[in-house]
């Protein structure tokens, strides 16, 4: 009996050994967090655009597809044939959008049961987005592609082609905003600001603009009016500090 008793007692004590071994990693988990604030600073920026995103559609209803679709063909390629004369590059100028829609009228009611719809024709339209690098020439450019069979869009975007600068003055902002919220609230809470364990970036962006909607109107008879205003960027940071003990 007594050398069974002994191998019981040796596989007690084997089996007690990792569960030793692991006291001093789990000691070392349980060190106290390092104490810390961590704050958000925004920063913005402001510059004068440069350069225009405009979306320009001719649409064109007739009794059949073909129909329809022939009158858009012949007034967009009017419109980017006029571009392109006008100085606008074909890196600048993309096709958007594209559709062929029927159209239907829907009866009312007869003695309670409704009517099925009527076809009535097919509607085109199709969408270009103008680059434009010349802000000067933006009222004429809506001005003439109204002439020409634009008939929807005119919704502008002002925007830089490079907005490094802008961005990299709204990143200093909110680095100098993030400081100046951590002293505060160290000061307040009666500790010292230590060193920085953390600096987090958000994705820079352009602040948004007020739209404009150019009003599409064949009887349009001098430049549309344009203010380009400026363009703010805006960049977010979160500051992490090490509180000193």
């Amino acid at each position: 009996m007594a050398p069974i008793l002994s191998k019981t007692l040796l596989m007690t004590a084997l089996l007690a050994l990792p569960v030793a071994a692991a006291a001093p990693a789990l000691a070392q988990e349980a060190k106290p967090r390092e104490a810390v604030i961590s704050v958000t600073g925004d920063g913005e920026s402001a510059v004068a655009p440069d350069m225009a995103i405009v979306n320009l559609s001719v649409v064109k209803q007739a009794k059949t597809a073909r129909e329809a679709l022939d009158e858009n063909n012949k007034a967009m390629n009017e419109v980017l044939t006029a571009l392109k004369d006008g100085g606008i590059a074909e890196r600048d100028l993309q096709t958007s959008g594209f559709s062929i829609q029927p159209q239907y009228n829907y009866p009312q009611p007869v003695d309670g049961q409704q009517q099925p719809p009527q076809l009535i024709g097919y509607q085109t339209i199709n969408s270009v987005t103008v680059r434009l690098r010349d802000l000067a020439k933006l009222g004429q450019v809506i001005d003439q592609s109204v002439t020409l069979g634009i008939n929807q869009g005119g919704d502008i975007q002002f925007t830089n082609a490079k907005p490094e600068a802008a961005i990299e003055e709204a990143r200093k902002n909110a680095v100098a905003e993030a400081l100046k919220k951590a002293k505060t609230l160290s000061e307040a809470a009666g500790v010292k600001l230590g060193r920085i364990l953390e600096i987090n970036e958000n994705v820079p962006r352009a602040m948004p603009q007020p739209a404009y909607r150019a009003t599409m109107m064949k009887e349009a008879d001098s430049a549309v009016p344009v203010q380009g205003g400026e363009t703010n960027y805006s960049v977010s940071v979160t500051v992490t500090f090490a509180i000193e003990q």
